[in-house]
């Protein structure tokens, strides 16, 4: 299995400039330049940060809460929805992004870990992993209660579709200036709201539990991530669907979680029990929760 280590050693050409970097470097120079090029724009910008905030949603409430941790459940057809989502995103297929993202809590901010600042530094645990080409495979039996669903295995395979037919249907509805404000832009935000949480959440911030790595809780980032930057809490109990814990702790992905569950979208959303909320610094006996359940076959449970 490759490391960190072993992609590090290629050198930051092969990390950061090889040929499947170039779309996502290309993306950051069109956003600059298609706002240097129409000029500064309000309206654009609440398109931009609008669409941002839909787009991380999917990362959060699709990649990281469902795909990863499984953390509530939902029919197939929702589950597809989720996917396709979160795939429009440009971070590949979900399949991808799960299989890896538990392998990252098997062996957080260790030398197993494909993305912590402590082995690799900022710039690699924010972008360079996920740039590098060591990486490019999915693990499927990393993820083999979602790999067996053949639309989410073809979704894996074809993650560019959506990314393009985004940025086509932006170009359509809103000309350059869609394709500036809505695509670009708010897809360069996304890359790094997300990336925030490899990088950041591991370096700035308070840790209220134990949980045997370098994971932070950060009420800035959780604003910016919709209430990803409860990462220390996340770290300690990752199965919930919550991740602010208390509630004066703002996770708007859990807010939109629970009004889908309203709506009869999603069901069975995890809660944290009283004597893990309670958990203090001091619990450095007991372990932290395992990175995902178990494959039981039951997800999803209806078509």
């Amino acid at each position: 299995m490759q490391t960190a280590a072993n992609a590090q050693a290629r050198g930051w050409r092969s990390v950061y400039f090889n040929a499947q970097a170039i779309p996502y470097w290309l993306i950051h120079v069109g956003a600059i330049a298609g706002v240097a090029a129409l000029g500064w724009s309000w309206r654009g910008l609440a398109w931009a940060l609008g669409l941002y905030a839909v787009r991380l949603f999917f990362v959060t409430g699709g990649y990281h809460r469902y795909f990863s941790h499984r953390s509530y459940k939902t029919s197939r057809w929702f589950q597809f929805v989720l996917a396709l989502g979160a795939t429009a995103t440009a971070q590949k297929g979900v399949l991808w992004w799960a299989a890896h993202h538990r392998r990252h809590h098997r062996g957080s901010d260790t030398t197993a870990d494909l993305h912590s600042p402590y082995h690799g530094g900022f710039w690699w645990s924010h972008m360079g992993w996920i740039l590098a080409r060591d990486f490019e495979g999915t693990d499927h039996a990393a993820i083999k209660d979602f790999a067996r669903y053949p639309e989410l295995r073809w979704l894996d395979r074809y993650w560019v579709v959506p990314v393009i037919a985004v940025a086509a249907l932006s170009y359509l509805v809103g000309g350059w200036f869609g394709l500036t404000w809505a695509f670009a832009v708010s897809q360069v935000l996304c890359w790094h709201g997300t990336f925030t949480i490899n990088s950041l959440s591991h370096l700035w911030g308070g840790r209220r539990y134990a949980s045997g790595d370098h994971s932070r809780n950060n009420p800035v980032l959780a604003i910016v991530t919709l209430g990803e930057g409860w990462h220390n809490n996340h770290h300690h109990y990752q199965v919930a669907a919550r991740q602010g814990f208390f509630w004066w702790e703002v996770d708007i992905t859990f807010y939109v979680l629970r009004l889908f569950a309203l709506l009869g979208l999603v069901r069975e959303l995890h809660g944290v029990p009283e004597h893990i909320r309670a958990g203090t610094r001091r619990d450095r006996e007991r372990p932290a929760a395992t990175a995902a359940p178990e494959p039981t076959g039951d997800v999803p449970t209806r078509a």
